[in-house]
């Protein structure tokens, strides 16, 4: 397979404007991030696919590759599926947030395996195991229920599995995706559902019209920037590192 890893990048955040051009030890955001991605080894190319002329001037200064998108996307999805689009000799697409500059090259390599393993896999995801309470009872932590086969059953703000009894772990789901690509362009293309709307959560589109979701877990504990305090969380973890 031939795969192509995106990274969004839109430079309006309520909460942090200008995001991706934050520095994080000495460089933009958005290149931390496209530096840790194109370390995948079964990633064939990276592009950073933004809106704005400022994120696509630094990312091309860095060395790396951007397209500009149009900028009246609803959802991600949707900016993801125009870059597809312009990608006919791809097979698979990995779209990694443009805020997570602690991304692990490897865990893109294993969501690429889970569709060398499974021809008939159309779409897979990430889940890292919770333990503190605030923790989970946050409802910005999207948590996720898997089959014994490590498929989705449901994804929710709420708490699951609801702790009648004690025993059960409780995943969070780490928004990184990986697509086939025609499924792509046939998801972004597909009516929004009840519980996707409910929710605020795209991917149940995918489970209401039928479509099963693998979901890898990972040990590796990420560290999305929102705030400026995860800002300087991360840019400690970058000092630290000595990177």
């Amino acid at each position: 397979m031939k795969v192509l890893c995106v990274i969004p990048a839109r430079y309006a955040s309520t909460r942090l404007p200008g995001k991706p051009l934050k520095d994080i030890a000495g460089k933009p955001m958005i290149c931390r991030v496209y530096d840790r991605a194109v370390q995948a080894k079964k990633v064939a190319a990276t592009v950073v696919a933004t809106d704005d002329e400022r994120i696509m001037k630094a990312v091309t200064e860095h060395g790396g590759r951007a397209v500009m998108t149009r900028a009246d996307h609803p959802t991600g999805t949707d900016r993801l599926a125009e870059v597809a689009a312009a990608f006919p000799d791809v097979d698979l697409i990995v779209n990694v947030q443009g805020d997570e500059p602690l991304i692990e090259p490897s865990l893109i390599d294993e969501l690429v395996a889970s569709f060398e393993e499974d021809a008939d896999l159309q779409m897979a995801t990430v889940k890292t195991r919770m333990e503190d309470e605030a923790e989970i009872a946050n409802p910005n932590n999207v948590k996720v229920v898997t089959d014994k086969a490590g498929y989705a059953l449901y994804f929710s703000r709420s708490v699951m599995p609801y702790p009648r009894n004690t025993g059960c772990p409780v995943y969070k789901h780490i928004g990184i995706y990986a697509y086939k690509r025609d499924f792509l362009l046939n998801y972004a293309k597909m009516a929004s559902t009840p519980l996707e709307r409910a929710e605020s959560l795209e991917q149940l589109r995918a489970l209401e019209n039928g479509y099963r979701i693998k979901v890898v877990e990972t040990a590796a504990k990420f560290v999305g920037v929102d705030t400026a305090e995860d800002l300087a969380k991360v840019n400690e973890i970058y000092k630290t590192k000595g990177a």
